[in-house]
């Protein structure tokens, strides 16, 4: 089974959210939907980017890894122009 770590940028307000999980699809339907009490009051949000991992170790350590000040920071100079 494979696993997703998934960068989403908030259509509102920039803001950027790391996650990890089975089903990307249903989890980022879930996001914009307002079912995850985290990131309902910033949507809609938009997909950037998202890796696969063979195990849930592997992506909780890389999510963990994204989640960090400096990453957020860096994944906001990488993608700015996507949503402006």
């Amino acid at each position: 089974m494979k696993y997703c770590v998934y960068v989403l940028r908030s259509l509102r307000n920039d803001d950027i959210y790391v996650g990890s999980t089975e089903n990307i699809e249903k989890r980022i339907s879930l996001h914009n939907a307002g079912k995850v009490r985290s990131t309902k009051p910033n949507r809609p949000w938009k997909l950037l980017e998202h890796y696969e991992y063979n195990s849930r170790s592997e992506a909780v350590k890389q999510e963990g890894f994204l989640k960090t000040h400096q990453q957020k920071e860096m994944i906001k100079r990488t993608f700015g122009h996507v949503v402006k």
